[in-house]
């Protein structure tokens, strides 16, 4: 009976840190917008995210936006940083810190 607990123990543990890994979250986002958008856009990230309102992000989003909003923002941003990996991380960072959050990012 020891195993079994052991076993299942570990199981959910596993199971646990992949599906973590594998959301999308604000802080990867910014981290990816300082790598891959700070320099090519030329504004913080405050100004990008504070472009929009959190509904507007949302609104983008959802018709499969990001990218090509990025890319309009941002003109001299380069394809390889807007790769759908990216997207949902972006799509993060802008909505924490959307103009009507009241949230203010480090970068």
């Amino acid at each position: 009976m020891n195993k079994i607990a052991k076993i299942a123990l570990a199981a959910t543990v596993l199971l646990t840190l992949s599906t973590t890994t594998a959301n999308a979250s604000p802080d990867k986002g910014q981290k990816y917008f300082t790598k891959k958008l700070k320099s090519p856009c030329g504004i913080s990230g405050a100004a990008l995210a504070g472009r929009h309102t959190q509904e507007e992000w949302q609104k983008i989003n959802a018709a499969g936006g990001i990218g090509a909003e990025l890319k309009n923002i941002c003109p001299k941003v380069k394809d390889s940083a807007l790769k759908d990996k990216y997207i949902p991380h972006y799509f993060d960072f802008l909505f924490e810190y959307g103009s009507d959050s009241g949230n203010i990012p480090a970068c």
